[in-house]
This record gives C-alpha cells, sequence and structure tokens, in this order.
C-alpha cells in the first residue's frame, strides 16, 4: 500500500485533474451502482455533507437510531453546522429500529405546523455499536418504501458497507440500491491510513462538491490517498472475507472456554467485529483491557511468550474487539490464548478474595 502511493500519478484534485482520485471516484460509483462519488478526507465529512445536501433548509428533521455513530460520535454536526434536528430512535439489537414507530414519528411530524419538517432518514451499515451487524436487505427496502411513502431521502453511513456486502454475499450496489446517497470509509476494513467517498446521483455530487469546499474538505495532490483507498477496494473481498472468519474464530474460541469472566453471544457475530460481554464488578471493561495490554514476567513463565492485546472498553459490561487486514490468524489464536490467560488469573484472584493488582505492566 505505501508503494501504491509512492508511486501515484498525482495532480490538483480541487481542479480534477488528479488521475488516482478521479480512477478512484469512478471505480467507487461503479462498486456501489450510483452515478458519481466524490473523494473526502474521512467519513464523519461524507455524513456531514450528505446531511447539508438532503437539507438544505435549516431547521428540517432526520431520523436515525440513538446508538449511530452520526448521532453520538460526530460533534453532533447535524446540528452545530448544518442547522438539522436529529430525532433518534431506540436501535434494535441487531441494529435495525422499528419501522413502525418510525413511520409513526414521521406522520406526527408530517404537515406539522410544530414539528420540525421530515427530510431524511439515515442508516448504519454495518451497526457500529451493535458489533458489526448487517441490515437485512428486505429492511432497507421497506425503509427505501417508506421513505418514498412520506417524500423524504435516505442516507446510509456505509463505512463498513463493503463488509456487510461481504457477509451477505451480494454486490455494494444491491445494498446501496435502496438510498439516496451512501458514504464508504477506506480507513477501516479496506486498510487505507485516510480517506471516505459520499456516492449519490450526478446532481447530488455536483452540489456535494461545493459543501466539502465549504468544510474545508478541498485537497490538492491527494492522490497519494486515492492509491491507497483504490489498492483496499481492489482487495477488499478477500480481505475482508478474511477478517470475518478471524473474528469468528476469535469468538468461537471464546465461547467454547465457557469462561466465568465473560462471553460471547456467537448469533451476534455477522462481520469483523466481536463484542465481549464481561460478567461481574471486576475486572470492569477498562480494567480487563488495561490487563490484556500489559504483559508480565508470570504471563511468559506460564505460556512461553509475552502478549499484548488492544482491545476498546466499550460499555459498562461490553469491550470492542475489531479485526482488520494486519491481524492474521495466528495474532487471533495469540488474543484468544491471552484473554484466556487474563481470565483466569483475575478469577483466581476473585477466588483467593484478593484485593485485585495488575497482573503487569508494559507492553510489547
Amino acid at each position: 500500500m505505501r508503494r501504491a502511493m509512492a508511486r501515484a500519478v498525482v495532480g490538483d484534485d480541487d481542479y480534477g485533474e488528479d488521475p488516482a482520485v478521479n480512477e478512484l471516484q469512478r471505480r467507487a460509483a461503479g462498486t456501489l451502482g450510483t452515478e458519481a462519488a466524490l473523494f473526502v478526507p474521512t467519513a464523519t465529512m461524507a455524513n456531514l455533507i450528505a446531511v447539508m445536501c438532503h437539507c438544505q433548509q435549516r431547521g428540517t428533521q432526520l431520523f436515525l437510531g440513538q446508538n449511530a455513530h452520526l448521532h453520538l460520535y460526530e460533534h453532533g454536526g447535524a446540528a452545530q453546522v448544518a442547522g438539522v434536528h436529529s430525532q433518534a430512535l431506540p436501535d434494535l439489537p441487531d441494529g435495525t429500529f422499528d419501522l413502525d414507530q418510525l413511520e409513526l414519528t414521521i406522520r406526527e411530524a408530517h404537515g406539522s405546523r410544530y414539528h420540525p419538517r421530515p427530510q431524511l432518514i439515515c442508516l448504519e451499515n454495518t451497526h457500529s455499536s451493535a458489533g458489526g451487524r448487517v441490515l437485512p436487505l428486505t429492511y432497507l427496502r421497506q425503509v427505501r418504501e417508506l421513505a418514498d411513502h412520506y417524500g423524504l431521502q435516505v442516507h446510509m453511513d456505509g463505512a463498513r458497507l463493503m463488509n456487510a456486502a461481504v457477509a451477505q454475499g451480494v454486490e455494494p450496489a444491491q445494498i446501496a440500491q435502496h438510498c439516496d446517497s451512501v458514504s464508504l470509509c477506506f480507513s477501516k476494513g479496506l486498510g487505507a491510513p485516510a480517506g471516505a467517498v459520499l456516492a449519490g446521483r450526478r446532481e447530488f455530487i455536483a452540489e456535494a462538491w461545493r459543501t466539502r469546499k465549504l468544510l474545508g474538505g478541498g485537497m490538492r495532490q491527494a492522490g497519494v490517498l486515492a492509491a491507497a483507498a483504490l489498492l483496499g477496494l481492489r482487495h477488499a473481498e478477500a480481505t475482508l472475507h478474511r477478517d470475518h472468519d478471524n473474528a469468528r474464530r476469535f469468538a468461537e474460541g471464546i465461547h467454547v472456554l465457557d469462561l466465568p469472566l465473560c462471553s460471547v453471544n456467537l448469533a451476534a457475530v455477522e462481520t469483523n467485529i466481536v463484542m465481549v460481554n464481561v460478567r461481574g464488578a471486576w475486572p470492569s471493561p477498562a480494567e480487563l483491557c488495561d490487563h490484556l495490554r500489559a504483559t508480565s514476567e508470570e504471563e511468559v513463565a506460564e505460556t512461553g511468550q509475552a502478549v499484548s492485546v488492544l482491545l476498546l472498553p466499550w460499555s459498562a459490561h461490553t469491550v470492542r474487539a475489531v479485526w482488520h487486514r494486519d491481524i492474521s490468524a495466528r495474532d487471533t489464536e495469540l488474543a484468544r490464548s491471552k484473554l484466556e490467560f487474563v481470565a483466569r488469573k483475575c478469577q483466581e484472584k476473585l477466588a483467593l478474595g484478593l484485593h485485585p493488582t495488575p497482573l503487569g505492566t508494559g507492553g510489547a
């Protein structure tokens, strides 16, 4: 990937003259089945541009899940920058929200003199907070029909859309066809250092270009980034299949261990994310992650190796593990073994009634 970046033929993308960026935009649009696509620095910017282009009148309303990335982790850009009200609906465990409730909420606002004007429905696929769950195609069709009935637009935060396509065994365009716009991130499973695209109709992307400029997203010799994204896109299917297999192998390994400390819901593992449920008051998810990252002489003495594993404390009782192109099957097995070791040591301390202390310091 670094070689591809170094060899990239570049131009001035702000004038539409960068060959690598132009090729990436054409390839992305073709992959997603849209008329055009626009390269932007981040998927967060892509989502914000989509909101601003769909909701050009300030004070309009978008509907999305309460745990959506766009709602929780993008600094409220829809409100801060676009002046758009977000109506958050409860998420179901699979990353969807109840369509009857969605329709009721839309109907209450539709034609009301008191509610913000409904304009946009935002979906997230795969759904990060739900553990990488894939939105069913039938659900996407139903959302599209609902949006059409009430004259609304649909945007998909498709940061991990390629994971969804691989998991469902369909072309990405079969997912994107139900949306008016879709974002796709290159710096997650596709492994590029930066970049995303926003895709949609040609007129929509022309307006998106102006909004990108407004937000400071115009770039010059961006081909060095586009080259990495192109490489990731070309190898997406093989890379993501491997990530999904490794995540599944890790989850099954934890499930078989039947540890008192933690568990995994295998039915919820659909792509490259595994949510590990942590039981009991100690260790907390943050403490468990500290133990997994730390190494010790005791670990080397018992296992013959020092392994540092980076997981993310996700909630009060959950840690999140995410696979990407640099994590091998061997790395996956080492992570499973380290979690088993840490869980066993914590359980021994609890059984002895010892005051919890770190298992070790440092990292490798």
